[in-house]
C-alpha cells in the first residue's frame, strides 16, 4: 500500500512536471528549457540528501549514470513532444511506452502478482491508452494534422518523438530499480549530475541554433523540481513494491498532464478519455488490493 502511495505520488509529480517542460517548451528551443530543468532537478536533490541519505557505491553510481543519460534524451523529447502538441494525446502515448518494459522486467525478474494484480495491471495499461483515444480540437499548438469530426491527430514526427521518449523514460526507471536499495538518493543525484553535464555539452556544441528566446525560467524550473520528486517517489516506491505495479501506476501520469491541459490550455476532454480517468482509478484500486 505504501508503494501504491508513492507512485501515486510519483504519477502526479510526473504530470504536472510534463505539463510545465511542455509550456515551457514553446517558449524557446528545448535545450534552453532543459538547461534549466535539469539542474533544478539536482538542487532539489542535494537538498534531499540529508534527509534520506546517499551512499556512492560502484553500482549506485555505474547505474545512476545510465539513468542520468537516458534522462537527459527523456527531457529533451519528452518536452519537444508536448511542445509539438497536442498534449492530450502525446503524454499517454510516451507513458505507455514507459510502463511496458519495466512492467516486462519486473515480470522477468520474478515479480508475481495475485489475481486482483492480474485484472488491475492490464486495467491500467488500458486505461492509458483510453486517456490518448479521444484527443478535442481545441487549445493544441498547431503541430497536429487536422482530423475529421472536430478531431486533431498528432503528426508523425510528434508520435515518433512520443516513442522516444516513453522509450527513454523506461531505460531510466529501469536504471532507477536496478541501483542498490541501500544507496539512498546516490543514483539520482549522480543521474541529475550527468543529466546537466550533457545538456550543457549539447548546448555548447548547438549554441548557434538555438535562437535568441530566452527560456520561461520559472516553468523550466519548476517542472525540473517536481521531475525530481517524481524520481525520489519512484525510487521509494520501486525499492518497497514491485515494479511492474509501480511503474504501471506511474505511468498513469497523463491524467494530471491531460487535466492540466484541459483546465490551462482548453483541450477538450474526450469520452474515451472520461472513460479511461475510470479505468485509472479502478484499476489502481484493483493494484491496492493485490
Amino acid at each position: 500500500m505504501i508503494a501504491l502511495l508513492l507512485a501515486l505520488g510519483s504519477s502526479l509529480a510526473y504530470g504536472c512536471a510534463d505539463f510545465l517542460g511542455g509550456l515551457g517548451a514553446r517558449r524557446a528551443h528545448v535545450l534552453r528549457t532543459v538547461l534549466v530543468a535539469a539542474p533544478a532537478s539536482l538542487a532539489v536533490e542535494l537538498l534531499l540528501w540529508p534527509l534520506l541519505g546517499a551512499r556512492f557505491e560502484p553500482g549506485a553510481v555505474g547505474w545512476g549514470a545510465a539513468s542520468g543519460a537516458a534522462s537527459a534524451a527523456a527531457f529533451a523529447l519528452l518536452y519537444r513532444t508536448l511542445a509539438i502538441g497536442p498534449m492530450n494525446v502525446l503524454s499517454p502515448v510516451t507513458a505507455l511506452v514507459s510502463a511496458m518494459l519495466p512492467v516486462a522486467v519486473g515480470l522477468l525478474q520474478g515479480e508475481r502478482l495475485g489475481a486482483a494484480g492480474l485484472l488491475g495491471l492490464p486495467l491500467a495499461l488500458a486505461a492509458v491508452v483510453l486517456v490518448s483515444a479521444g484527443p478535442g480540437g481545441g487549445g493544441e499548438d498547431g503541430g497536429g494534422e487536422g482530423g475529421g469530426g472536430g478531431r486533431v491527430r498528432a503528426s508523425r514526427r510528434a508520435l515518433l518523438l512520443a516513442l522516444g521518449a516513453g522509450a527513454a523514460i523506461a531505460v531510466q526507471l529501469v536504471c532507477l530499480h536496478q541501483a542498490p536499495s541501500g544507496s539512498g538518493v546516490a543514483p539520482l543525484i549522480v543521474g541529475r549530475a550527468v543529466t546537466s553535464a550533457l545538456t550543457l555539452t549539447a548546448v555548447l556544441l548547438w549554441r548557434r541554433r538555438l535562437g535568441a528566446e530566452r527560456p520561461a525560467y520559472g516553468l523550466a524550473a519548476t517542472a525540473g523540481a517536481l521531475d525530481s520528486l517524481a524520481g525520489v517517489l519512484f525510487l521509494l516506491a520501486a525499492r518497497s513494491g514491485d515494479l511492474a505495479v509501480v511503474a504501471v501506476v506511474t505511468a498513469l501520469y497523463p491524467t494530471g498532464t491531460v487535466l492540466l491541459a484541459r483546465t490551462v490550455l482548453a483541450e477538450r476532454i474526450h469520452r474515451g478519455q472520461v472513460a479511461g480517468l475510470g479505468a485509472a482509478a479502478l484499476a489502481v484500486g484493483l493494484l491496492a488490493l493485490a
